[in-house]
């Protein structure tokens, strides 16, 4: 079987496998995990064949016309460098990771059989967008993962968190699909093809007239759906759907295609210095903002929600300064230990009853109880604080030595400014990251109360897949240099410089993360009381739908977050009051124009519509009353009126003869 046409059944098979688990949810539900498990599993396998057979090397490609549509034609086009393949392979191994997780985490889930036909038609849009060779083919894989983030995220609707969550998560990323869609068709129009090698042609040849306007279109698309600052704020809301959503959102789909994209189109980007220097403060901010807020969530999902704004904004600062080895290196690396933390994080949650780390850190005996999420949470922490020889270090590193190359002038793709911007905000968040991860695995599995519930032994279907995503988190780095070609041949190795500043960082962030946490457990009395928790024999994604219920417990006077923030804590835990401003700048206003515009239609509209409808109404009624019968009346009327017309005429003729 040709290369091509293996390319062409990856996102097939999940399609496929969506719509037949659909149409057998209910008549057939022992054909329903099969079908989520098996068509994502081939997927998987053929995409790592097609990456085999790839190497590295020249792309492969393939186009039929779809229908002829004038003068920029839409065509079924396939495109696979070494970029596509990886990140292929990336999304068919996670997407299968967390469909098998799911089979446990949702066994008694009533709606598991729609939730799971989502989660493959979620991962069909994904890998249609990573071998799409057409801008339009992909903006349709590009706008299914939006609706399907809207219903896999608000799964649990009985709830006004889910519900709201995920109307929010598609408004959000629709607001930037607006502009997104004009800079498609711009770029389209200036470079007279879809096809996205015809449009890096034209980019080379200097075809591109509008550049900065295409660049800063699409960069909104970018960030609402890789939750970039200032559309960022969708993503710590979407905590609400069940978690193994979560982590295919965070590590494989969804956030990943904007990063995916700018790394296609990057010769776009980087026709423009203002783009690239309005991508380079976007990623910064992004990186600090949510490194800060991360450390005073207390909900351990919202943690890891936040650190995933984060590690974008370190993708999104790789293509700042030119390098998308880097960022796609740092894509597949996050993927693999950000998927573990989710998966491990809805462990710890069925094990708690909870999801809140202020509840967590007043129970004790967690790392005894779930060993597997204990051990693996912790590989996919040390990844994520950047420790050698986690995959997070290297990537991390890759992302900071293209800065530094940047802002010493050794690379001349983006401004120097936009180097030294991601090199300080990187540097700066690799010590925060470091400071909230120990303190989520501290008060995670080290919290100082009552003994945690015994729900005994975690299905295997959810801890297997721990262990399997823990050997990249672990050695996915130590590989990768035997991957430079399919990273555009960049040495993406950590040289000395970068690597003593960022350990050194997140070294001091976690050392003084300890300490604050020493001191404070130390005036805090042992042995408070466990928080409510599920029922030791519930499901766990029921666990999780309850947890959503619960009042917030109490503040942890142990907790290093708001000592380490001080009068920055209030803030970073809401967000920076973001949303508070977009409800002032854009709800409310939009509420209001909406209730001027209901109160016009009610009271000025159906007024003149009714007053019409009575005055006819009125002079039916007039006329309806002169039909009396009665041909007398008619012949009397018929005299006066021509009465009346005759003394009218007379009156009219006198008029005219004196003037």
């Amino acid at each position: 079987m040709t290369t091509t046409t293996l390319a062409v059944l990856v996102p097939l098979l999940p399609f496929l496998g969506a719509v037949a688990g659909l149409l057998l949810g209910r008549t057939a539900p022992g054909f329903v995990r099969p079908l989520a498990v098996l068509p994502t599993l081939a997927a998987a396998a053929l995409a790592v064949v097609v990456a085999v057979r790839q190497g590295g090397g020249k792309a492969i490609e393939a186009a039929t016309e779809l229908t002829p549509t004038g003068s920029v034609p839409i065509d079924l086009a396939l495109y696979i460098d070494g970029f596509a393949a990886l990140v292929a392979v990336l999304v068919g191994v996670v997407a299968t990771c967390v469909q098998i997780y799911s089979t446990g985490y949702l066994r008694e889930d009533p709606r598991y059989p729609s939730y799971a036909a989502l989660v493959s038609l979620f991962t069909s849009a994904m890998l249609l967008v990573v071998y799409s060779g057409d801008l339009m083919v992909l903006l349709v894989g590009w706008e299914i993962m939006g609706i399907c983030s809207y219903f896999l995220v608000g799964h649990y609707w009985e709830t006004p968190e889910a519900r709201a969550a995920s109307l929010k998560a598609f408004l959000v990323t629709k607001l930037g699909d607006v502009p997104f869609l004009i800079g498609l068709f711009a770029l389209a129009t200036d470079a007279g093809t879809f096809r996205i090698t015809g449009v890096l042609g034209a980019v080379a040849s200097g075809g591109i007239d509008h550049p900065t306007l295409i660049a800063l279109l699409l960069l909104a698309g970018v960030a609402g759906k890789s939750a970039q600052f200032p559309l960022h704020t969708w993503l710590p809301d979407a905590m609400a759907g069940p978690t193994p959503v979560s982590a295919l959102i965070h590590a494989a789909t969804m956030v990943a295609a904007g990063i995916y994209f700018t790394a296609r189109l990057l010769p776009v980007f980087a026709e423009s210095a203002a783009a690239m220097t309005v991508l380079a403060v976007m990623a910064a901010i992004t990186m600090v903002g949510s490194a800060l807020a991360a450390l005073a969530q207390d909900d351990i999902k919202r943690v890891l929600a936040y650190s995933t704004i984060g590690q974008l904004g370190y993708m999104a600062g790789a293509l700042a300064v030119g390098d998308r080895g880097s960022a796609v290196f740092h894509l597949l690396s996050h993927a693999a230990f950000k998927a573990l933390l989710f998966l491990a994080a809805g462990t710890v949650i069925h094990a708690a009853g909870t999801n809140s780390l202020t509840a967590m850190s007043r129970m004790s005996g967690l790392a005894k109880r779930i060993p597997d999420a204990y051990w693996t949470m912790t590989v996919a922490l040390l990844a994520l604080a950047a420790i050698p020889p986690f995959a997070g270090f290297f990537s991390k590193e890759a992302v900071l030595v293209a800065a530094e190359h940047t802002a010493l002038g050794d690379r001349t793709v983006a401004p120097a400014g936009a180097g030294w911007t991601v090199l300080v905000a990187g540097l700066l968040t690799a010590l925060l990251t470091a400071a909230y991860a120990l303190r989520l695995w501290l008060r995670t599995f080290h919290g100082r109360g009552a003994e945690a519930p015994d729900h005994g032994r975690q299905p295997l279907a959810m801890t297997s897949v721990l262990w399997v995503l823990a050997i990249p988190s672990l050695g996915f780095g130590l590989t990768v240099t035997y991957l430079d070609d399919w990273f555009d041949g960049n040495a993406l190795t950590p040289t000395l410089t970068t690597a003593v500043l960022g350990t050194g960082l997140a070294a001091a962030g976690a050392v003084i993360t300890y300490a604050v946490w020493r001191t404070l457990a130390a005036r805090t009395p042992v042995g408070a009381a466990a928080p409510h928790v599920a029922h030791p024999d519930a499901e766990a994604g029921l666990v999780e739908a309850e947890a959503l219920r619960l009042p917030h417990p109490a503040e942890d006077p142990a907790d290093p977050g708001r000592a380490l923030l001080g009068p920055l804590h209030g803030p970073a835990a809401d967000g920076f009051h973001l949303d508070a401003v977009y409800r002032a700048a854009f709800v409310r206003p939009v509420l209001a124009a909406a209730s001027l515009v209901r109160f016009l239609d009610r009271e000025v509209v159906d007024t003149y519509v009714q007053a019409a409808g009575n005055s006819a109404k009125g002079l039916g009624w007039l006329v309806r009353r002169a039909q009396t019968g009665n041909v007398q009346t008619y012949l009397s009327a018929l005299l006066a009126g021509s009465v009346v017309l005759a003394i009218v005429a007379v009156a009219l003729a006198n008029a005219a003869a004196g003037a």
